[in-house]
This record gives structure tokens, sequence and C-alpha cells, in this order.
């Protein structure tokens, strides 16, 4: 008598597991290669790092809210050391996952995702300024905001950035997948879309959010704000003689300091948005906008 909970025989369970485990071989160099005990990053894992940054970047607005004044100095550290370990497994697990295209062996692995942990966390102080600027620029640029603390606690926009400035910093040091993770994760909840490879400058707003696209080449500068649904793009996609997407190439907008981009605005290829510039809600944009020039159709 079968012990399975459905109508499928086990050899019937048997055989499509072997098929499905084949097809995945097809498409996957990590499936298919010898994995022996190489595992893929923990998605779950790295979401708890990202909760632990927090807690570490935003001191007493996240993670446990019952640590007295006495023992925060403790708690902080605590935390920074277990985001450290956490962090250094993951990122040996992204470099064996990804060791085909970075031509590593599995050996440097751990030593690499050590020196890049150590790395990150002697950033954690230039990513907790970035995102007190942030912060103030939410707080300044909603009239609705009662207060900075408010815009740490509750604003969506906020939570995306503190993701994508994290992310960044681990795309900068070449972790290969986690910090696509990161940022996903926060699209996942926000519904705000910031690849970490975009290059984003000091007191950046998203009002709103819901919807807002960051695609992987842009460029904006200081004191940037956008509005929900806005899509910084890109135009067309060029592929090589085979017909494949040729990647990495500059295709999405560069935004000056002090931009302010309106809701539903699409900004579309490798155009340039000057200084101070004003894209109005709704606005399809596939030219360059000057310096301080408002285009509102």
């Amino acid at each position: 008598m079968s012990n399975s909970l459905s109508d499928i025989s086990e050899k019937e369970l048997a055989e499509l597991s072997a098929v499905l485990c084949k097809n995945m071989g097809l498409v996957s160099d990590f499936f298919s290669g010898s994995r022996s005990e190489v595992f893929l990053p923990s998605k779950t894992e790295i979401i708890q790092i990202v909760e632990l940054a927090r807690t570490v970047l935003f001191p007493g607005f996240f993670g446990n809210d019952e640590i007295s004044l006495k023992g925060f100095s403790f708690h902080v550290a605590s935390c920074i050391d277990n985001m450290a370990r956490k962090l250094k497994e993951q990122i040996k697990r992204g470099f064996c996952f990804g060791k085909k295209k970075h031509k590593m062996d599995c050996s440097d692995c751990e030593k690499c995702a050590g020196e890049i942990t150590n790395k990150f966390i002697s950033r954690l102080p230039s990513i907790q300024e970035l995102l007190f600027l942030d912060a103030k620029a939410a707080y300044d640029g909603d009239p609705s905001a009662t207060s900075i603390d408010e815009c740490i606690y509750s604003y969506p926009g906020l939570l995306a950035i503190t993701n994508y400035r994290i992310a960044h910093e681990l795309y900068l040091m070449n972790v290969p997948i986690i910090p696509r993770i990161i940022t996903e994760h926060a699209h996942s909840v926000t519904g705000i879309d910031i690849h970490p490879a975009a290059k984003i400058g000091k007191s950046f707003f998203i009002d709103h959010g819901t919807g807002v696209v960051i695609g992987e080449t842009c460029i904006i500068g200081d004191k940037v704000r956008l509005y929900q649904g806005v899509t910084l793009g890109a135009k067309s996609i060029k592929t090589n003689d085979n017909g494949e997407i040729i990647k990495g190439l500059p295709r999405h907008p560069i935004l000056e300091d002090d931009v302010v981009v309106y809701s539903g605005a699409s900004v579309l290829g490798r155009i340039t948005i000057g200084k101070g510039a004003v894209i109005g809600g709704n606005v399809w944009l596939t030219s360059d906008v000057g310096p301080g020039e408002t285009k509102i159709r």
C-alpha cells in the first residue's frame, strides 16, 4: 500500500521528479554542475540580514524595541556580529553559485566572502549617513510628514531606498545574486523597483512610491524627487548578430541634481534631464531636457 497522500503512484512520482530535475539541468549551469555540498543563497537568511542591517543603521527604530539605553550599544554590537556571520555565509554561497561566471575556485569563496563582509561592515557608517540624508529629504519634501522619525519608521520609499543602499554596496563589491535578491524583496513589499546597479546621489526622495521603476544604468544626482508610477527605463533593447540581448549597455536616463519627476511619467533611454528640471505627470519623454526646464507634454 502506498504511503503517498495523492493518487499518484510512487513510480510515477519518481519518474516525474527525474524529468523535472533533468529539465532544470538544461537551463541552469548551477543545477547541471557538481553541487556537492554547495548550496544556493537563502532568500530567508538574506531578508534576515537586511532586517539586522536596518536595526544597525537606524538604532532604536527596528528590531527589539525593549532594550534599555544602558544596553543599547551592546545590542547594536551583537546585531552587527550576527549580521556579519550570516552575511559571510550567504556571500560564500553567492560566489559558489556564480563561480563559472566569476571564474573562481570554490576554495576561494570563503576567503573572498570574509574579506567582502569585513569591507561591507566598515561601510555601515557611510551608508547610515546617506540614509539619514534620504530621511531628511522625505521629511522636507512631504508636507504631511510630522517628523523625520515618522519617515524612517513608516515610509515605503525609505524602506526601498534602504534596501537599495545596502544592495548597491554589495554590488560594487562584485557580490553575485544577493544584491538583486535584496532589492527585489523591497520591490515585492513596496512596489518600488530599484536595480542595485543604479547610481543614486544624496538626499533622494520617493513620495508614495508604488510603481516606481529605476533601471540598471540610471544615474541620479543629489536632491532628486520622484512620485508614484515613475519609470526611468530603457527606450529599446539592443541585440547582437545572433539576436541575443547585449548586456550592460547604458540605456537608462541621467537625472541631474534637484530634478523632480511627477507621477506616471515615463523617462526612457539614455537621455539627460538637466539640473532643476521638472517633468510633469504622465509625460512620455525620450529626449533631453535642459537645466531648469519644465516638461508637461
